[in-house]
């Protein structure tokens, strides 16, 4: 649901011109194209059909249901306040559209002809003709302004920071509109400025946008909410007068005619309707379940199909993370002292059924990941900050602690009590106190009871530390309210990475973002060489420079132990009832569901 948004980048470079010369400057000669890529040539050139990971003769029809869970009480995923229905993304459509192929390139959708300088200070768009809203009106030019000032004045305040850098946004006509960028370097702004769900002015100007509503929202895109039951589940249905169904970003998508997502508020019941054919697809995350849940007549006979499908993303960072503005975990040798209470090795073991590989890096599973020794390249950007990073920085590659996997922690504990030692705490008849007596308790919120088994063999080394720890298990409203206002000392939770990050990470790990309620920065870190690096990745110049600003940060986080890495894998495991078509070419940075059809 609304991933775009989250998506990163790095270098823009302007390829496969289309000839159409409309604006020149004293130094940049500007064209038309019909897209942008991020470093390199885009894949697809102007005249391209469709995208070669889609068919585009799959039939349209059928319905399809997935699961959800929890439940949801808005139709507005672009506020804090409420849980947005899943799927809502499926009416709106952007200016552009991302390529599931390439690393990162987007094409025009709403926008037919995209203009770019070579300075990278602004960038038009201009809208097809033929683009429409669900109720017959045109998106305007007018449309697109209304969407930025409305979500950075009132969505979420991810928006003000994600888009903080555009200084204008201007109509110059009915169909054109022109964004202007600060001189920040910024060079990923004119691709996801792009990929904003655009919202009709005319539904929203006399309307509470701060408000959650059920109320159902126009947008442009391939679907409209058919129907709903409120928090139990909602239908989807393809539009039959769909503006973009013949664009080649969009042949050979979108095909289900009815689309629906049914929630549910365990995931053991979950699954249990999946089996009983409840619903027809499902992505597994849990190895216990993937290991032992999939069996049965169904999955014998074929009717069931069970898939690990690789790809080529990185996996970001899962991992226990500690918040810093709680006075207990403020210091870096007490994070690294618990860092030694996860035994991964044996949980991999006895409950993952060794499904998966410990995470390390950030950016698990990418050229970007610190796995080595920082090279004379790197060390060039790490110098300036030498003296504000631990000097592990230069002198060693990060590995999260690692145990034998047998169960046995004496040697960990020991080490992690060495280092809260260290830090002041002493262990007093079985408790851990600081210089003032007070013992050294936390709580783990959750939002998954299935993953207390997880958690306890953990909070069972912590006790031989002399730590107090409680979980605590809410629903999905509790949570995202208690994470917004930074209400909790431990969770469990990932910051996923593409393959080109920029913005988000600003949102991730940055002083800016620390203490406004509602960002990703759930660790709080503020860190003024980390806020250096950000900078720097951002405004990397090219793919080897951006790499490289990536690995730098990666090293500066791993040694300030602001989380417990826990692990990864690379692949999607589906499990589907065999009633879909698939197309022969999987892309390599996305499920795709949204290709696949449903077999007449």
């Amino acid at each position: 649901m609304l991933n775009s948004l989250y998506r990163l980048v790095g270098c823009l470079l302007i390829c496969f011109l289309t000839g159409l010369p409309v604006h020149s400057e004293t130094h940049n000669q500007v064209h038309s194209v019909h897209g942008i890529a991020m470093h390199g040539d885009l894949k697809y050139p102007v005249d391209f059909t469709h995208f070669d990971y889609t068919n585009p003769n799959a039939p349209k029809g059928g319905r399809v249901v997935q699961s959800a869970m929890g439940s949801f009480d808005s139709f507005n995923p672009f506020i804090v306040k409420g849980t947005p229905a899943d799927g809502i993304g499926l009416i709106y459509d952007g200016l552009t559209t991302k390529a599931q192929d390439e690393p990162f390139s987007e094409y025009g959708l709403l926008a037919k002809h995209i203009r770019l300088p070579e300075d990278r200070r602004w960038i038009e768009f201009d809208i097809r003709e033929e683009a429409q809203f669900s109720d017959g009106l045109p998106v305007t030019a007018e449309d697109v302004v209304y969407t930025f000032k409305l979500l950075r004045e009132q969505g979420s305040p991810f928006f003000r920071a994600y888009y903080a850098d555009i200084t204008d946004i201007i109509a110059l006509d009915k169909r054109s509109v022109r964004f202007e960028f600060a001189d920040t370097q910024n060079r990923e702004l004119p691709l996801i400025v792009g990929e904003v769900p655009i919202l009709p002015k005319h539904y929203w100007a006399n309307r509470d946008f701060t408000e959650p509503s059920l109320d159902i929202p126009i947008g442009s895109g391939p679907y409209l909410i058919h129907s709903y039951d409120p928090g139990r589940s909602i239908t989807y249905r393809r539009n039959p007068d769909y503006w973009g169904v013949n664009l080649p970003v969009n042949k050979g998508r979108n095909n289900f005619d009815l689309w629906t997502f049914e929630y549910y508020r365990d995931a053991t019941i979950a699954l249990e309707a999946f089996r009983a054919g409840r619903y027809d697809f499902r992505q597994e995350h849990a190895a216990k379940n993937w290991a032992t849940g999939y069996t049965g007549a169904a999955f014998d006979q074929g009717r069931i199909i069970r898939e690990e499908i690789e790809h080529e993303n990185p996996t970001g960072m899962q991992a226990f993370i500690m918040n810093t503005r709680r006075s207990q975990f403020s210091d870096p040798r007490v994070r690294y002292a618990l860092a030694h209470a996860f035994d991964f090795e044996w949980t991999n073991r006895a409950i993952f059924y060794g499904a998966y590989r410990r995470s390390h890096s950030f950016f698990s599973n990418s050229e970007m990941a610190a796995t080595e020794l920082p090279t004379p390249e790197e060390l060039e950007i790490l110098e300036p900050i030498r003296d504000l990073v631990p000097p592990e920085v230069f002198e060693q590659v990060y590995q999260a602690p690692q145990t034998e996997g047998d169960g046995q922690m004496r040697l960990q504990v020991r080490k992690g009590l060495h280092l809260l030692a260290d830090a002041g705490w002493t262990l007093d008849k079985g408790v851990l106190r600081n210089a003032r007596g007070e013992p050294f308790r936390f709580e783990i919120l959750l939002i998954q009871r299935e993953f207390e088994r997880i958690v306890n063999p953990f909070i069972r080394n912590l006790e031989r530390m002399g730590i107090s720890v409680t979980i605590r298990v809410v629903d999905i409203s509790q949570y995202i309210n208690r994470l917004r206002d930074y209400d909790f000392d431990m969770i469990v939770s990932s910051f996923g990475q593409s393959n080109s990050p920029g913005n988000e990470q600003r949102e991730f790990w940055h002083s800016e973002s620390a203490d406004r309620p509602g960002s990703r920065n759930l660790i709080g870190i503020k860190n003024p060489a980390v806020d250096h690096l950000v900078e720097q990745l951002i405004q990397a110049p090219d793919r080897e420079s951006l790499v490289l600003r990536a690995r730098a940060l990666d090293r500066v986080l791993q040694w300030n132990h602001y989380v417990i890495p826990q692990y990864h894998i690379n692949s999607y495991r589906v499990a589907y009832w065999n009633k879909f078509g698939i197309p022969e070419v999987r892309p390599k940075y996305a499920l795709g569901f949204d290709t696949w059809w449903v077999e007449p």
